[in-house]
């Protein structure tokens, strides 16, 4: 349709009028003036393209309180939220019908994972210094590991699914038999918080990262220190293995991301750029990339072999938590604090689309293992589900359970 201003000089009876002369003078003036802030949302929208595949499916009013945590199993077709109520629960990803609430806890439930790729167990990692075994078919309470003196903060299955790594903020990490409920292992070395762990490929390794600014390898059989990684000023925040499990890397609040050399302790690359903290690293699934999220508001990508970076993802407006490659590897997904997640083109490093509903902040997000499922967590206490599939304009998208 013409702009109005356009529509009324045309209707003067007199074209040549001094009013009509004057409207049509302001009119054009003033939209002169809006010129800068309509190429800025016409930039914005070329940028994040309105024609983006994930659309939201379902708005899960899951929790009475904030969710801490997200996890789909390996089918994707259920997943599990934990929250500050105490409470996971394990959600029917295709109805968003919730399956079992696993209440036990006596404080907030902040750690969760699958036992995948069989996803019959779900771990859950409490402030109440336990982590708890659970049955996913009837929700029933297998083990309640004890032995830590303060939260648990991360947890995970190893490989086979036959045992479970917990850290705590006591300094310390332990190793527990899935089946018998028995403490294998407690590692001992950190000199502050242990906050992330992550199993080996082949299962016979850990690696633990701690507020101490240093990452330890362990030996799962024996529960013996074979490496300690040093290097970071500051406290590292998040730490994974690539595939081949010969590198890690691991992200730290003094601004550095750092690439180890497993087998001999060496720092390979030591990753620079962010201006703020690091709060998340991950490899893709080939491991020839990484991605680290930071306080800054913006995520990096870099190359693993040469250390460099290749893009700059630029547009949340606060901290991004939580960074994740989908299975393929084409694209990232974030998660930040201005209450959106966002999805990148891994190559380009361009904005493909902006998550938006949430009304506050988003502190975890997963793709499913075929990568056309996002779920997002939130402080606002719901979870949202989005879909990636063909859905012709107009037609509505979207469903509250």
């Amino acid at each position: 349709s013409k702009p109005i201003w356009l529509t009324k000089t045309s209707m003067s009876t007199k074209a040549g009028s001094p009013s009509s002369d004057v409207y049509f003078i302001v009119r054009s003036i003033a939209c002169m003036l809006s010129l800068p802030r309509m190429h800025s949302e016409l930039v914005t929208k070329l940028t994040c393209r309105d024609n983006a595949d994930y659309y939201l499916y379902k708005i899960l009013r899951a929790h009475i309180l904030p969710l801490t945590n997200c996890a789909f199993n390996k089918q994707g077709d259920q997943f599990i939220t934990g929250s500050y109520d105490r409470t996971c629960k394990l959600w029917q990803t295709e109805t968003g019908e919730e399956l079992l609430t696993l209440e036990g806890h006596r404080n907030v439930v902040y750690a969760i994972a699958f036992n995948n790729p069989w996803g019959d167990k779900v771990i859950t990692g409490s402030f109440d210094k336990t982590c708890k075994v659970w049955n996913v078919k009837n929700g029933d309470l297998q083990h309640t590991y004890r032995g830590h003196a303060t939260e648990i903060v991360c947890l995970s299955f190893n490989p086979l699914g036959s045992m479970v790594a917990t850290g705590s903020m006591d300094n310390t990490a332990r190793l527990w038999d899935v089946a018998t409920g028995e403490c294998l292992h407690a590692l001992l070395g950190h000199t502050a918080e242990i906050v992330s762990l992550n199993f080996a490929t082949d299962g016979h390794r850990i690696i633990t990262g701690s507020f101490d600014h240093t990452i330890k390898v362990w030996d799962v059989s024996t529960g013996r220190c074979i490496r300690t990684f040093m290097g970071h000023n500051g406290e590292i925040s998040s730490t994974q293995f690539n595939f081949r499990s010969d590198l890690c890397i691991s992200g730290s609040i003094d601004r550095t991301c750092k690439v180890w050399d497993v087998a001999s302790g060496l720092c390979l690359h030591t990753l620079r750029g962010h201006s703020d903290e690091i709060l998340d690293v991950c490899y893709n699934a080939t491991g020839s990339r990484l991605a680290t999220a930071s306080a800054d508001g913006t995520s990096r990508v870099f190359n693993v072999m040469t250390g460099a970076c290749q893009s700059v993802l630029i547009g949340h407006d606060g901290e991004i938590s939580k960074v994740a490659f989908d299975p393929p590897g084409t694209r990232i997904l974030t998660a930040s604090s201005d209450k959106s997640a966002r999805l990148w083109d891994a190559e380009s490093g361009d904005c493909l689309q902006v998550l938006e509903g949430h009304t506050d902040e988003i502190f975890s997000c997963a793709f499913n293992y075929s990568g056309n499922t996002v779920i997002t967590g939130s402080k606002d206490n719901t979870c949202r589900i989005w879909r990636c599939e063909f859905f012709p304009r107009g037609m509505l998208r979207q469903s509250v359970a």
